[in-house]
């Protein structure tokens, strides 16, 4: 193999983690921040809640993708985590839409 191949090879899982800690974790963090608008609290509550338990998900995310034995596991753990956070967002955007 020629030396860029194996730059790329070695120094991949470890820019995937990255990409998955900076942007995964951003947007587990904003779809926690969304989600929490749903809770059953008046709204500026809501939203303070959402905005400070972002700060927690994002630094669990950043230290999740660099604990896990795998860049896959890492990106595999992002998307579980959004899963339910997404379901939990999708009516605070299904009214944002509609109002």
């Amino acid at each position: 193999m020629n030396s860029p191949v194996r730059r790329v090879l070695r120094h991949g899982p470890l820019a995937s983690r990255i990409v998955a800690a900076v942007f995964g974790g951003y947007a587990l963090a904003a779809l926690t921040s969304v989600a929490a608008v749903s809770l059953p609290l008046s709204a500026s509550e809501a939203v303070l809640t959402g905005m400070l338990t972002s700060f927690l998900v994002y630094t669990g995310a950043v230290i999740w993708v660099f604990a896990v034995r795998s860049a896959r596991r890492a990106w595999a753990g992002l998307a579980l985590a959004a899963a339910p956070l997404a379901l939990a967002a999708w009516p605070v955007w299904q009214q944002a839409a509609s109002s």
